[in-house]
């Protein structure tokens, strides 16, 4: 089954639900009646295999091959079934990498193709996922598909899958079940026929239909703006002392878009993170041009965090890795509050975004009860908020229906157009598209 709907009508949570991990020590809470196999679902624990938005949320242990064992061992696994099950579903999913590989050094991509080996090697009579091909390069996304279709028909498990895009699964799933913005069913049925009868109103709640997906229109902006960002000879690490093999040349001038793209693990966050002053590069340097730089040292590694406000604004893969406030009116207002901007300005900056991004009815909840593609849209906002002369973006259209994917990649084409430069690591190809991206495609190789 396929469940879509737009951001925040509840998709996530209902996986947790079904999994048995809703309520109690963890969020949320319920009514009415839901049975896994006949059983409450915390009496079916063990029969359904959750793989979450968020992989990072789901690595364990500090090594590729534990981490995969993990689940079977908590479930009794014989060992000597443990380890064929381990090397099978690492073979499955394309994570071409040897048991004892670190964990900390995937990349978000390859995190999440680890999650999904884990909860195969379980062998789950549910297989419940979340956006499970989101961070994922398009090869990827066929691997990663074509392996839950193997093991359905090997095993004649039950899957039901959050996606935005359809596409990827019609030709897997059986049915399509539809929420609505407030959590109701409004669509049910096999999903030729329900994308056939309800695909201009799917469409215009949010649902990526295929042949319906939405358009920008681009914003005009001057051919010519100044350099603001270089990179000469540039190598960089994820792991400190052990640069990736991919060289970079590269130069960034306002009103531009460089988009990072390649097969995951290749470093798109790490280079991304470089480019932004977070990281020191392995090799090579990475300048500010005085027009950026504006008195401060040319190298952005070195600057404050103050020093970056206003020039480099950088969001993160994962969202929840710079949220610090307990409201999202208090996080948009960080920025600029450190800034030391009137309280007007401030509430006139946190009050446009909350409005463009669609965040408006959230303002007073915490952060990290949001939705995947809530979080997203918050933390592209609150760097917006200190509107920095160069944003660099990792998967920034990522969890987003089609209706907030519209508004996002809009305000970033107007910012775009206004002389702001964009670095944006993606695999979002109508994203490139339509915000008239350069782009720079990584393979390890000098680029």
């Amino acid at each position: 089954m396929l469940l879509l709907g737009p951001s925040g009508s509840g998709k996530s949570t209902l996986l947790a639900a079904l999994a048995g991990v809703l309520g109690g020590d963890e969020e949320g809470d319920s009514s009415g009646t839901l049975t896994v196999d006949g059983r409450e679902p915390r009496a079916a624990r063990g029969v359904a295999g959750l793989v979450l938005q968020d992989p990072d949320a789901q690595v364990i242990m500090a090594r590729v091959g534990d981490d995969v064992a993990f689940g079977c061992e908590n479930l009794g696994v014989p060992r000597d079934e443990i380890w064929p099950r381990v090397r099978e579903a690492l073979d499955a999913v394309g994570l071409a990498v040897p048991l004892e590989h670190p964990t900390e050094a995937l990349s978000g991509g390859q995190k999440q193709r680890l999650a999904l080996a884990g909860a195969l090697a379980m062998r789950p009579g549910l297989l419940l996922l979340d956006e499970p091909t989101a961070n994922l390069d398009p090869l990827g996304v066929v691997e990663v598909r074509d392996a839950v279709a193997e093991v359905l028909a090997q095993t004649g498990a039950t899957a039901v899958i959050v996606e935005h895009r359809v596409e990827a699964w019609l030709d897997v799933v059986d049915r399509v079940v539809v929420l609505g913005a407030d959590g109701t069913v409004v669509a049910d049925g096999a999903p030729r026929e329900v994308l056939a009868a309800q695909g201009a109103a799917l469409a215009a709640s949010g649902v990526w239909v295929p042949g319906r997906e939405p358009v920008i229109s681009r914003v005009a902006g001057p051919a010519a703006r100044p350099e603001l960002l270089t990179a000469q000879g540039l190598r960089v690490a994820r792991v400190p002392r052990h640069p990736l093999p991919l060289c970079v040349d590269a130069g960034l001038a306002g009103g531009s878009v460089l988009a990072l793209t390649g097969p995951n693990g290749v470093g798109k966050s790490t280079l991304a993170l470089t480019l932004g002053g977070l990281l020191a590069p392995a090799s090579g340097s990475v300048l500010a041009t005085a027009a950026l730089s504006a008195g401060a040292d040319p190298r952005p590694i070195r600057w404050r965090s103050r020093e970056l406000l206003t020039r480099i604004g950088t969001v993160f893969q994962n969202p929840e890795h710079q949220f610090v406030a307990a409201t999202v009116r208090e996080e948009l207002a960080l920025g600029p509050r450190a800034l030391g901007l009137p309280n007007a300005e401030i509430g006139a900056r946190v009050e446009s975004l909350l409005d463009r991004l669609g965040l408006s009815a959230l303002a007073g909840a915490n952060p990290f009860t949001l939705s995947g593609g809530q979080k997203r849209r918050l933390s592209v906002a609150a760097v917006l908020a200190s509107r920095p002369r160069v944003l660099v973006l990792d998967e920034p259209t990522f969890g987003q229906d089609a209706v907030t994917w519209a508004a996002l990649v809009s305000l970033l084409d107007e910012l775009r157009a206004s002389g702001t430069a964009i670095v944006a690591a993606t695999h979002d190809i109508r994203f490139l598209e339509a915000i008239g991206a350069h782009e720079l495609a990584l393979s390890g190789v000098a680029a």
